[in-house]
Formats: structure tokens, sequence, C-alpha cells
């Protein structure tokens, strides 16, 4: 930026008042920074792989059909959403551990989270497709299909130090999930009904609905994410389906179809909120230009929509602001504009349960990376 302004001397040397034409440069910065809230980044997740099958049906694995679709999905996106950066958890026939798979969602500062599986049963009876988001198991057959999906963590080495002692084949480790509270459940719910009402429409599968349940690669991402059941392979009917050309392709259509939906919502909705904080936002900066600084915070939590907490491990925190970031209501501890001073206030607030908690940067109220932070700030 200071590039910027040092090779256009020449025509901001016509104003009197400098700082004010520098404070309406960065509120148009600031602005369009903003713009990133739009969902530009997709993970598509295909379940399973390599020395892991999934599920099986008589002529099928589930590791193939769903790579297959996964990728006929992102295809879609591709090239018909221009704006949108896809990224795969994989490509091909490799193993790619559930740990992993959210560590590459969260990595990429994803907008969207999509797990595509097909399901299985003893009964060759049941069949369609179903949609999950993270949550309680409601019923019985919502907690086996989690187990189901999260034994792939059994074929990992280590797998009791790298999850922390969970057992996916135990119904009383399943339990820690029922307490979990989804920041983004609102946009999970939306998701994953504009994909059931699109598989609905315009496949051959029966709908079976949206559910909940305890799934470890959602539990483990940080953004709005869904789980797809794409049908039964234990069904011959779905199994046919699925292996199918047309049935493939029609899938992934859908998924696609319901992907382009709920971003056209999102997108204006986050379109509307900086039309209207535009003028304010310029108001404010001019205002406040003589206390413009970077400060830093640690991020704790985040929900739809905002609402006071309290408890005593929330009163332990000390100075608890929120700001609204990317549709979402976000809770932080600390403000402090040095650096070193934070990452000890982050330290703490782990050690007091908030393991996920970590470190923001703020410059005017504004959102930035920790390296813009630290190098505004001559840290």
């Amino acid at each position: 930026m200071k590039d910027i302004l040092k090779n256009n001397n020449r025509y901001f040397s016509i104003f009197s008042d400098l700082p004010l034409i520098l404070i309406i440069f960065l509120t148009l910065y600031s602005v369009d920074t903003q713009s990133q809230n739009l969902v530009d980044r997709i993970v598509i997740d295909a379940g399973h792989g390599g020395k892991d099958p999934g599920a099986s049906g008589k002529h099928s694995r589930e590791k193939d059909i769903v790579l297959s679709i996964a990728l006929k999905t992102g295809k879609l996106i591709n090239e018909n959403l221009k704006d949108v950066n896809v990224i795969y958890t994989r490509k091909t026939d490799v193993f790619i551990p559930l740990n992993t798979r959210a560590k590459i969602a969260n990595n990429s500062k994803a907008d969207l989270f999509i797990s595509i599986h097909c399901n299985s049963n003893t009964s060759s009876q049941p069949k369609g497709s179903e949609t999950y988001v993270m949550g309680m198991h409601k019923s019985k057959a919502n907690l086996e299909v989690a187990m189901l999906e999260n034994s792939a963590i059994l074929l990992e080495d280590d797998y009791k130090i790298n999850y922390e002692g969970f057992d996916p084949s135990s119904t009383e480790n399943h339990i820690i999930f029922n307490f979990f509270q989804n920041s983004f459940q609102s946009q999970n719910l939306d998701l994953a009904t504009t994909v059931q009402s699109q598989f609905k429409r315009n496949t051959a599968v029966r709908d079976r609905g949206v559910k909940s349940a305890g799934f470890w690669v959602l539990y483990k991402t940080t953004m709005p994410g869904i789980l797809i059941e794409l049908g039964f392979l234990s069904n011959p009917i779905d199994e046919a389906y699925l292996l199918s050309k047309k049935g493939q392709n029609q899938m992934a259509k859908a998924i696609y179809n319901a992907i382009k939906d709920y971003k056209t919502k999102h997108d204006a909705l986050e379109l509307q909120k900086l039309s209207k904080t535009t003028d304010r936002t310029l108001n404010t900066n001019i205002n406040s230009k003589k206390n413009e600084k970077v400060s830093f915070r640690v991020q704790f939590l985040s929900l739809a929509t905002e609402k006071k907490l309290t408890g005593k491990k929330y009163n332990k925190l000390p100075n608890i602001k929120t700001y609204f970031h990317k549709g979402m209501y976000r809770y932080t501890s600390g403000d402090t504009h040095n650096y070193n001073e934070i990452i000890n206030l982050q330290t703490k607030i782990r050690k007091a349960g908030f393991k996920d908690a970590f470190v923001i940067a703020l410059y005017n109220g504004q959102r930035i990376s920790i390296a813009k932070g630290r190098k505004l700030s001559g840290q």
C-alpha cells in the first residue's frame, strides 16, 4: 500500500487535507477486504480411499463412487462458478486420515466443507439419500452411521494419541458430541436442506431428509459443513443408480446446484450488510483517525446469534468483546497492541479449556491477517 501511495504522490498533491484522503483510501481497502466474506473457497471431501474402502455393495466400493461424484461436482463448480476455488481432500485412490481432512479445510480457510459418502445396512431394504449436520444422535440409526464413518480412524497408526483417546467403536465415546454446539448450525441446516431438496427434485434416490450425528471430520472443521450419504450400496436399486454414469452425473449436478443456491443466498446477504455499513464505516474511520492502531485479541468462540456469555469459565476471561465476521458473531478476550502479550494470553486461555482459541489482528476495527498486523505495528 505504501508503494501505491508513493507512486501516486503527484495526484494527491492537489489536495490540502492529505490525512483525510489516506483515511478514505484505507476505508475503501477495508470494504474491499470484507468481500472475502463471500463463499469463494469450497472443500470437496471424497470419503475413505486407499486401504479404507468404506461401505461395499455386491458390485461396488464406496471409495470409488464418492471419488467419482466428488470430482464431477468440483468440475461443475470450476466451470460455472469462476470466483470459487475448489480444494479436494483427495483426487486419487489414497488413504487420508480424518484429522488430515479437517486440517486441509481449516488451513485453506474454506467457506464450505462438503464430505461425500455412501451408506450401507445389514438389510438390503433401506434406500435413499440423507444429509447430516454435526449434532446430537437423535436415533440409534444416526449413531450407527456416525460410528461407521468414524471407524476409519481405526486404520490409522497411533490413533489413540492422534484422536485424544477417542474410540470410534465405543457408543460411550460418542456421547461427547451430544454436548458440542456447532457455531454454524443455521448455515449447516440451510445447506443440508438445499442438498436434500435437489436430490428429491433432480435424482432417482429417495429423500431420507436432514439428520444430525457426531462425525469427527465435522467436529474438527471450523466452517459450515455437511456430510452427504448418497444412497445405500446394500440396496440393489441405489447401488445400480450410483454406479451408472447417469446416476453419478445427476447426483453431482444436484450437489452443485445446492452449493450454487446456497452461495447465491449467502453472498446476497453479505453484500446487503456491506452496503448498509459502508457509509457508517467511512464516518467512523474519519472521526477516529487519531486512534488508528493495530490491536491483537484472542478469539475463543463463534455463534450465529449474539448472546451474553455467562458462567464461571467465561468470567475468568479478561476483556470479552465481540465483532461480526463472515456472518458470525466472534467472541474475543484481551485487546492489546503488543503481540507477545497476546500470545501469552492465548496460552492461558487454551489452558483454561478453550483449546481452539487463536490470535486475531484488527486494524481500525477490521480483521486483517496476523502477518499484516505485525508488519503494520512493527513487531
